[in-house]
């Protein structure tokens, strides 16, 4: 093992297989220690260590300072110990170099063995420790193969797998096509890394607008999110950093030159970017465009928006399929339902006339309960009396009043229900009752009308009139 260049070898490999220069001293090292174990068993006591300036890795064993020697492999007496130092003693021990090349074939393929196996561990480290830095990123990769669940990539170092979930719908690839894709996560595996990819991950969406727009990597413009079903629709909310930029038009670029860029890449998938707004209101109205937004009621007790759009614009708003909605609720991170002027104002009404049914009720009190947010007798039964107080001006009394005949009114109303449905239910009896009884009189009725032409049947009657004659 005295090779003289051995750093130049290790620097080689180091550069070919991507590993750091000390993990290839460490791994000759336990080369070296597993090949003078084979040759003199585990007993033996050596140490190791790599000489930067002759580049040779140097090892010594140790053998301790008797009077007699009765195991010359670990053991050296006084007269040969004080030649190594004269100020040894007994009980010590001493170093000396061992001579590497009489640790025979054996001991060499062993190290050659151990020597292989750290190698590739050090690799699959390597490899491992450097895709785990680039989660997060876009990376491209060439298609390997394909089987019905998954796509894997190549890239280069290792292999990636593009899961069918993952999978932009309507895409298919071949055997050596390109493809870019978002690092999810990588997994680390006994047999190598794994690097899982996305091309339906929102990310991958943001990381193409960093690719195309230069202000988000400067920092000017922020992508502040992004929502999207792969495919079909996305969106993304940007805001600027600087007055004089306008964040949108960053993102389509001149002649829209950017944004039809994503476009391409993601095979059609069409995306709107909208403003985003601090104010989480404002913010939902941008995301549910284009369709015009005439008020929003905040509920932040639910996390819940219920946003009122003109009668024309309802459809627009939801979106195919609720998609333009679904999308504006991913994006903004609240639950949105989208409700036309006039079944908002239908539902008003009628929350207001249960309203007025409370007896004290007056139009002044139910106008501003209702402008306050309480738009029904179930609204009014759920808060308390010190925020009633707050915010209609009522006595403590008078609150608590209110509160106690709205929920004594949507008991009612629930007893009223059940005693609906016992009615309805006496009224069916009642019916079977009165049809088994028009059944049964019928029955009797068809049994009198048989006795009846039984009794006057004519052939009966002509035979006894021939007896008469005879």
């Amino acid at each position: 093992m005295l090779i003289t260049d051995m750093k130049r070898v290790i620097e080689q490999v180091s550069r070919d297989k991507g590993i750091e220069f000390n993990v290839l001293v460490k791994a000759l090292e336990e080369a070296l220690r597993s090949a003078a174990k084979k040759k003199f068993g585990n007993k033996i006591d050596i140490e190791i260590q790599y000489n930067d300036e002759t580049g040779e890795l140097e090892v010594f064993q140790f053998k301790e300072v008797v009077e007699e020697v009765t195991e010359p492999a670990f053991q050296i007496s006084m007269e040969e110990g004080v030649t190594l130092d004269p100020e040894c003693e007994i009980g010590d021990s001493l170093g000396t170099k061992m001579d590497t090349t009489t640790f025979g074939r054996i001991a060499a393929q062993s190290a050659k063995q151990v020597i292989i196996q750290k190698l590739k561990i050090a690799e699959r480290n390597a490899v491992y420790n450097s895709f785990v830095e680039r989660q997060g990123e876009i990376i491209n990769g060439i298609v390997q193969r394909t089987t019905r669940n998954e796509i894997i990539v190549n890239l280069g170092q290792a292999e990636a797998v593009l899961p069918k979930r993952e999978q932009i719908q309507g895409e298919s690839y071949r055997r050596g096509d390109r493809i870019r894709a978002y690092i999810v996560k990588v997994l680390e595996e006994s047999r190598g890394p794994q690097v899982v990819l996305s091309r339906t991950h929102p990310a991958f969406l943001i990381n193409l607008f960093k690719t195309e727009v230069p202000e988000i990597n400067e920092g000017v413009v922020n992508i502040v999110g992004a929502a999207r079903e792969a495919g079909s629709r996305g969106k993304i909310a940007v805001s600027s950093n600087d007055p004089d930029i306008d964040p949108i038009g960053a993102c389509v670029g001149v002649k829209g030159n950017r944004v039809q860029s994503v476009v391409q890449e993601l095979k059609g998938e069409k995306i709107d970017i909208i403003p985003w707004h601090l104010d989480p209101a404002k913010f939902v109205c941008n995301a549910l465009a284009p369709a015009e937004v005439s008020r929003v009621i905040i509920d932040e007790a639910n996390h819940s928006m219920e946003v009122v759009v003109p009668d024309d614009a309802q459809s627009i708003a939801i979106g195919r399929g609720g998609q333009n909605v679904r999308l504006a609720s991913k994006l903004s991170g609240w639950n949105l339902d989208v409700k036309s002027v006039t079944d908002y104002d239908n539902s008003i009404k009628i929350g207001r006339d249960t309203l007025m049914e409370l007896p004290g009720m007056g139009d002044t009190l139910a106008d501003i309960l209702i402008k306050e947010g309480f738009f029904s007798v179930e609204d009014l039964a759920k808060v308390s009396a010190e925020e009633l107080v707050e915010v209609a001006q009522l006595s403590p009394e008078d609150a608590q009043a209110f509160i106690e005949q709205a929920k004594q009114t949507l008991n009612t109303g629930g007893n009223k229900d059940e005693a609906s449905d016992d009615e309805a239910s006496d009224d069916e009896a009642q019916d079977d009752e009165a049809q088994d009884d028009e059944a049964q009189d019928d029955e009797a009725q068809d049994d009198e009308k048989s006795a009846d032409i039984e009794k006057t049947d004519p052939a009966d009657e002509d035979a006894a009139d021939s007896d008469e004659k005879m």
